[in-house]
């Protein structure tokens, strides 16, 4: 009964944290095309300068680098855990749960590293107003996946 309760929700959530991480995935993408073609470029013959970091962004702080590079990773991993929630969502079986309770984690993971990152980044508080709107998404997709992940291993435990 509790298993059949859990599918819609289940649903719901991989609906939701899909348009986040695309959301993510968009303005992450904007974020790493502008510090490539804005960041530091040096002609030959020249050394490069003493603090230089190859994760230079040319907007927000010393932490958005960081925060977009995971960001980024977080974002595709989701992605792919969207893929594998909509294969177990499909068939609710419990052969089908442990490849999508295993990515979701992994992805549950990443998106809390990135979230410190983004915490790092409003801490520092220079940024505009998409690097403001990717930190949000991240903070929101943390507790939507944790929440994913419970409710397809809370239908698993009705199953036994």
């Amino acid at each position: 009964m509790a298993n059949d309760q859990m599918k819609p929700i289940a649903t719901l959530l991989l609906g939701l944290n899909f348009c986040m991480y695309a959301i993510v995935l968009g303005i992450g993408g904007w974020a790493m095309n502008k510090a490539i073609d804005q960041g530091f470029v040096i002609g030959s013959g020249f050394e490069l300068p003493a603090h230089f970091s190859p994760i230079y962004f040319p907007m927000g702080n010393a932490a958005t680098g960081f925060f977009v590079t995971f960001a980024l990773i977080a974002g595709v991993v989701g992605i792919g855990s969207i893929i594998s929630g909509v294969n177990h969502v499909t068939s609710w079986t419990s052969e089908s749960l442990p490849s999508a309770a295993s990515v979701a984690s992994i992805a549950w993971a990443l998106t809390v590293l990135a979230m410190g990152f983004a915490c790092k980044e409003i801490q520092l508080n220079i940024r505009n107003a998409r690097l403001k709107t990717m930190e949000a998404f991240l903070i929101i997709l943390s507790a939507t996946q944790l929440f994913y992940i419970v409710a397809i291993h809370s239908a698993a435990a009705y199953r036994r």
